[in-house]
């Protein structure tokens, strides 16, 4: 496996541009024509939200087991790693697919579609999932409406009540929230680190790339997620390096090379002090475990 392909949006005849609804069994052919089964690693370029409606599934997300039940919600965010399993053929439940700019730019900031964080599975209470499942099955009508309505109308529609579907699960005080989004700083040099974290591990980099000072990175990170700039760019070259330890054959030397490490024993040792075990030992018990 020479590493994790992404999944780009697909293109279907007579969807609207970045969003499509989804029968869970669609979401299965998909992975399947893609990468030739529906339980091989998938990484979306897309945000990717699913709930049951019967039945339940074992799913990794990156390296952490998730079980998703009946009524219970999982958001898929871009760049993750999505590995269905165990029971995943006898359940039914509906998929929502995702481009980022098929919102507005101030719902997307709202709904905070730029945290680099995912939502475990979230079962809601009745009187809370009620509102919520409503709201999916008036965006599922109307998505394959097409034609009752003007295309741009149509299109409005479909975007805002997958707005409201969004901002209704991003803001339930019984579900998990991610760190603040943080400063349009904090904004600049998170793009940039998922862009270049494959080439520059440093902060100087980023700070002249950006044109701040170094202690100024430092000062808007700290603001906005709770961490040094440096700890926030190895937290994403750890997350990557784990990713592919678990989902690809790839060996430690060729992780090191996408990963921008000088050798693999630099990348060994970054690797053994942030979690107390080599990549070796790393992905040898994720397997066993899995």
């Amino acid at each position: 496996m020479a590493g994790i392909p992404q999944l780009e949006f697909p293109r279907r005849a007579g969807s609207l541009p970045g969003v499509q609804v989804l029968g869970l069994d669609e979401l299965l052919d998909l992975a399947a024509g893609f990468s030739g089964s529906p339980f091989a690693p998938l990484r979306p370029g897309f945000h990717l939200l699913f709930t049951l409606g019967t039945g339940h599934l074992v799913c990794t997300v990156d390296d952490t087991e998730c079980l998703v039940t009946s009524g219970s919600w999982l958001w898929i965010r871009p760049g993750q790693v999505l590995r269905l399993g165990a029971g995943t053929l006898e359940t039914t439940g509906t998929a929502v697919l995702f481009l980022p700019h098929a919102l507005g730019a101030d719902a997307g900031t709202a709904i905070g579609l730029d945290q680099r964080t995912w939502r475990l599975p979230v079962t809601l209470p009745p009187a809370v999932d009620t509102p919520v499942r409503q709201t999916l099955d008036l965006l599922a009508d109307e998505y394959r409406q097409l034609g009752l309505l003007p295309l741009e109308a149509h299109t409005e529609v479909v975007r805002h009540l997958l707005t409201v579907l969004l901002l209704r699960l991003t803001h339930l005080p019984t579900a998990p929230r991610g760190p603040a989004a943080g400063s349009a700083a904090f904004h600049r040099f998170h793009q940039a680190v998922e862009a270049g974290y494959r080439r520059t591990h440093t902060v100087e980099d980023y700070a002249a790339e950006l044109g701040y000072s170094v202690r100024n990175l430092s000062r808007v990170t700290h603001a906005a997620v709770g961490l040094s700039a440096k700890r926030f760019i190895d937290d994403r070259v750890l997350l990557e390096a784990r990713r592919m330890l678990l989902h690809t054959d790839l060996t430690s030397t060729s992780i090191a090379d996408r990963l921008g490490f000088p050798t693999a024993t630099a990348f060994t040792r970054f690797f053994r002090h942030r979690t107390g075990e080599t990549p070796t030992e790393f992905g040898g018990r994720m397997r066993a475990a899995a």
